[in-house]
């Protein structure tokens, strides 16, 4: 953007060099977690990384991480495919999670994928702030998988077929390296499909 003087708009600039900043401080923080992004994209002043992982029960969960430099870090989840208007039971399910799941919210893409998404604000950003946000993801992915495949037939097609694939350790270690900060989250509690 160009003032009238035909001097470059400083704002601009500067939200570029923090967004590239905290871009690769977040490529370092994934690196030391141990964590490989499949894709890393730049587009409209945003980065993202997309990792797939797996929980204790989870498997192959795609975790986008999006960075808006002047907003937050938010992780975006595809939970599971389209539902179809049938399916008002897995709605209702979905709004109660949001209720009972502390600092994520459950929601439906425009495509009908029922998504979950948790940030953290762009000033609180540090290595274990992304590594928490991501291991909270998994373990609400984890926690909620069996109520989740009881309702949702995709999933448990997606689910059954995950299963005899070798396991990827890294989403079990971040897990595990959180673990006194997930409070609730934790593997022994379970949460019911009502």
């Amino acid at each position: 953007m160009l003032h009238l003087s035909g001097a470059p708009d400083r704002g601009l600039a500067q939200l570029s060099t923090l967004n590239e900043m905290l871009a690769s401080d977040i490529d370092a923080w994934l690196s030391e977690l141990s964590l490989v992004p499949v894709e890393r994209a730049e587009r409209d002043g945003a980065t993202s990384w997309d990792l797939v992982l797996d929980g204790r029960r989870r498997r192959g969960l795609r975790v986008t991480l999006i960075l808006d430099p002047q907003l937050a870090l938010i992780a975006w989840v595809h939970f599971a495919p389209p539902l179809s208007d049938a399916f008002r039971k897995t709605y209702r399910q979905l709004l109660r999670w949001n209720d009972e799941l502390p600092f994520a919210k459950f929601a439906l893409s425009e495509d009908e994928r029922p998504i979950l998404t948790a940030e953290v604000p762009a000033a609180n950003l540090t290595r274990d702030a992304v590594g928490l946000l991501v291991a909270r993801m998994l373990a609400i992915c984890d926690l909620v998988n069996e109520p989740a495949v009881a309702l949702m037939n995709e999933l448990r097609r997606r689910d059954a077929a995950l299963s005899k694939a070798e396991r990827d350790p890294a989403g079990e270690r971040l897990l595990d390296r959180y673990a006194a900060d997930l409070g609730e989250l934790a593997p022994d509690h379970v949460i019911d499909a009502e």
